[in-house]
This record gives C-alpha cells, sequence and structure tokens, in this order.
C-alpha cells in the first residue's frame, strides 16, 4: 500500500511536533541543570532538534499542509512527552532522550521508511535519512559523555524499561485527521 500525500503530511507534521517538542523541552532543562557538560551537550542537540523541525516544517508545505505545520501526536504519545518533560535528575533526563526518546524517534522515522515510496516522496525520504544520521551521532555524542563521566549514567534498568514500554505502546505515533478536524488543530 502506497501512502497517500495526506498520510505523508500528517506523519510529517507530527513529526516536526515532536521535534519542537525535543528542542524546547531540552532548552527548558539547560538552566537547572548542574553539569554544565550536559547543559553543553543538551545546547547542541537542541539546535539539531531545531534544524530538524524546520526541516520537516518546509516539508510539510510540499505535502499540502501549512508551512511549518505541527500536528500533535496521538494522546498516548503526548502523555509519554509529558512524562518524560516532567523528569528532573539529570541522570534519568539523559536517560530519557538518548535511552528511550531519540531511539524511539529512529524506530518511527524507519517504520514511515519502510512503508513509504522512496522515489514518489524523495525529499521526505533524503531528509529522515539525514535526521537518523543526527540522531545516531547525538546517541554517541550521549554514550561518550557518560563513559567520560560514569556518574551521569543511570543505572535503573526497571526506570528506562518501563519508559521504554510507555513509548513503545505508542504506535502508530501519527494519526490520520479529517478536513474538519484539521481546521480545528489550526485554529
Amino acid at each position: 500500500m502506497i501512502l497517500s500525500v495526506k498520510e505523508r503530511g500528517q506523519f510529517v507534521a507530527t513529526m516536526r511536533h515532536i521535534n519542537v517538542w525535543l528542542m524546547e523541552t531540552m532548552a527548558g532543562w539547560v538552566p537547572s541543570t548542574p553539569e554544565m557538560e550536559v547543559k553543553l551537550q543538551f545546547g547542541e542537540h537542541l539546535w539539531d532538534a531545531a534544524q530538524h523541525a524546520d526541516a520537516l516544517g518546509k516539508r510539510t508545505s510540499e505535502l499540502r499542509m501549512p508551512l511549518h505545520h505541527n500536528l500533535p501526536p496521538a494522546k498516548e504519545y503526548i502523555d509519554f512527552l509529558n512524562t518524560v518533560s516532567g523528569v528532573e535528575p539529570t541522570q534519568q533526563r539523559l536517560a530519557a532522550i538518548y535511552d528511550v526518546v531519540l531511539p524511539g524517534l529512529a524506530a518511527h522515522y524507519r517504520r514511515f521508511l519502510d512503508k513509504t515510496d522512496s522515489l514518489a516522496d524523495a525529499p521526505t525520504v533524503r531528509i529522515l535519512e539525514r535526521h537518523l544520521n543526527d540522531i545516531d551521532r547525538m546517541l554517541q555524542s550521549n554514550r561518550d559523555m557518560c563513559s567520560d563521566l560514569p556518574d551521569l549514567f543511570l543505572n535503573d534498568k526497571t526506570w528506562i524499561d518501563a519508559l521504554r514500554e510507555q513509548e513503545a505502546r505508542c504506535d502508530p505515533v501519527a494519526i490520520s485527521i479529517t478536513e474538519p478536524e484539521a481546521r480545528a488543530v489550526e485554529a
């Protein structure tokens, strides 16, 4: 089954929403995170998320949606993002973003790439492939930092697994909406 332009646009707009959330969340965490190395990493990676949101936002207009259009993800995913936003200890913040959110986002990208037509949707494919490379770099950067500063590593596997399970229950992340619902979201 080939994805329609509307389905592709809704996915892209939802991924833009998630990247804006990621950027805003890390930006909000910078002042309350005591470790300078983590502040610097969040700063670098929130810039990456901003670049991703911008690229996805430009793509929305090419998919018959408004420029820089956001669509909120499914309610379960919003609940998951709210859980992550409320995390306070640095080790949990790092684990939430680098062990759960970013790998989950990469998995959603890969599932979309498996479903979409790489020729008909080549611009989206190229954008997501670049983002996947950036996510790999971000994850490696965090592994390197935690290797250099082992106190930043979260040893609570139960907490991470519970967060991963919450994220995994959120598939699909992008929801299909009708035209009247789309106008209500834009209002």
